[in-house]
């Protein structure tokens, strides 16, 4: 544990991808293989699963510390990270261990089939043996919301330069359902075998936002689709059985089982990218309608029934057990185009249409239709791009519509958390109903370090009641909120839902008294929802 708690600290105290890429290096070439496994796993966010409530960690913590509950409390709220607060809190270890990441692992995995006495021995035995370092860690295990600021990328290209592989390679080889229980360091990363896992997606190719049509030459290199407002997924059919994964490495196979049939129609050894989406009348419906299935592990008839979905092919990774991402788009677009139009129009499967255009200004008026549709914007492909791994600028591009926005009141405050644990940075929003504030959303981004600091300052001054980590302020700052789309939510005061709100920006300028109603936001619901 000593090894891994010395890579997190040189990760976490540097800001630097270059310093961080190299602690990362080092320490895949020298820890142990089960460490080094673990650690990936950790890093590309396969944590262990809870193995105690906070609520009990702050008790226990608190009496080994011999601290009051109101003090361990206050303590909290200063720090702003529990694991952090613990760490901190507990009197000197007693002893001293030289065990391992994995030996820690195995043994928070053993004390959660414990009863609560030997947990809680258990876990003050671990405490009385780790520096703070590891405490913090071993904590944040426990809880399951070990987090660290390196993404998986980085990771992966530190494990290039520890393994002499390539970055693209090593990329595809931990995407799927891996666990350290069910694989080796040496299965994982050393073993090329690409019949290893059938279930196996690739990387997938990311755009970025476009900033102005002018630098993409002349449009006929391009192709442009709509932009859909789904979920993004592989859909894999390999060895006759078939596999959906989401961008974020989430298997959804069982939560869409009416794509399924494409079994049927669909040749073994291929590979769909594409967009999930709530799906009637051949047209696509609001994210609102797809929202009911997420999360669901088993899908009742009524909901089927009433939110259907399809796959949105948009990309043919695979064909006849071959990889073509290498091949021009237009090539493997045509291939996808026959694999569709071989499929009878009751299966659940779409081909991305293309945006006739002729120009620029064609294709600007398609992207002023996009909200009428239910999409997000336009996606342009240059025609010869081959399918890359990650966010690769040039050749993809997604062209989004202006996100919707509304002036919103700040009524709560809570800290952050990591290298924020000391600012106030999660924010409460309120919209006039009548002569009161009814909140409706929660923003933790879209500010300046400097702006976060300005309002941490004035929140410790203008704090009306604290609940827990959360402040109650005066009503005094405007921001804007700008957010993706509106749903109709029962679960909340406000009735209303936003999609990915973020701020966009303080307004300074404008008083408390002209920030927008609820009847704003249910005008947009009826637009937009």
């Amino acid at each position: 544990m000593r090894e891994f708690a010395a890579l997190f600290a040189r990760i976490d105290e540097s800001t630097k991808t270059s310093v961080k890429v190299a602690a990362l290096a080092a320490y895949f070439q020298t820890a142990p293989d089960e460490d080094k496994l673990w650690t990936v796993a950790l890093f590309s966010g396969r944590r262990p699963k809870r193995t105690i409530t906070a609520t009990k960690l702050r008790v226990w913590a608190a009496e080994a510390a011999g601290l009051p509950d109101w003090l361990f409390e206050e303590s909290y709220g200063i720090v702003g990270d529990l694991a952090e607060t613990i760490a901190l809190i507990l009197p000197p270890p007693s002893g001293q261990s030289d065990e391992g990441l994995t030996h820690w692992i195995n043994r928070i995995k053993t004390l959660s089939a414990q009863d609560e006495d030997t947990r809680r021995t258990g876990i003050l035995a671990a405490w009385d043996v780790m520096p703070t370092a590891e405490r913090f860690l071993f904590t944040k295990l426990l809880t399951g919301g070990f987090r660290v600021g390196v993404s998986q990328k980085l990771m992966t290209r530190a494990l290039a330069q520890a393994t002499g592989q390539e970055e693209a390679v090593l990329t595809h080889k931990l995407m799927g359902k891996w666990t350290p229980e069910t694989t080796t360091w040496t299965n994982l990363i050393e073993t090329d075998d690409p019949d290893a896992d059938l279930s196996r997606p690739y990387p997938f190719y990311l755009a970025y936002g476009l900033d102005g049509l002018d630098e993409l030459g002349p449009p006929s290199d391009w192709n442009a689709e709509r932009k859909w407002d789904g979920i993004r997924g592989q859909f894999i059919l390999r060895g006759g059985e078939h596999h959906l994964w989401s961008r974020g490495e989430d298997l959804m196979t069982d939560r869409f089982p009416e794509l399924a049939q494409l079994r049927d129609f669909l040749p073994d050894g291929t590979v769909i990218d594409g967009e999930i989406l709530a799906f009637a009348d051949e047209m696509p419906l609001s994210f609102n309608a797809l929202q009911s299935r997420i999360g669901r592990k088993t899908v009742p008839k009524k909901l089927l029934k009433e939110a259907p979905v399809i796959l949105m092919a948009y990309d043919l990774l695979e064909h006849d057990g071959h990889d073509i991402r290498k091949l021009a788009f237009r090539t493997r677009r045509n291939r996808l185009k026959m694999l569709v139009k071989e499929t009878p129009d009751t299966a659940p499967i779409r081909l991305s249409a293309s945006v006739p255009f002729a120009d620029w200004d064609a294709l600007a008026t398609e992207h002023d239709r996009s909200r009428e549709l239910h999409a997000e914007g336009l996606m342009l492909k240059r025609k010869d791009s081959p399918y890359l791994a990650g966010r690769k600028r040039g050749d993809w591009w997604k062209w989004k519509v202006d996100p919707l926005t509304v002036d919103a009141v700040m009524i709560y405050a809570q800290a952050g958390h990591g290298r924020r644990a000391n600012l106030f940075t999660d924010y409460t929003f309120a919209v006039w109903n009548g002569n009161e504030l009814t909140p409706f959303t929660k923003a933790y981004s879209g500010l300046t370090d400097a702006e976060f600091r300005e309002i941490t300052a004035w929140v410790r001054k203008n704090t009306l009641q604290k609940f827990g980590p959360v402040r109650q302020v005066t009503p005094h700052h405007v921001f804007e909120i700008a957010f993706e789309g509106i749903q109709a939510s029962p679960r909340h005061k406000s009735g209303v839902a936003l999609r990915f709100p973020r701020m966009l920006r303080w307004r300074k300028d404008k008083p408390v008294s002209e920030a927008n109603t609820l009847n704003d936001l249910k005008t947009m619901l009826a637009t937009y929802g």
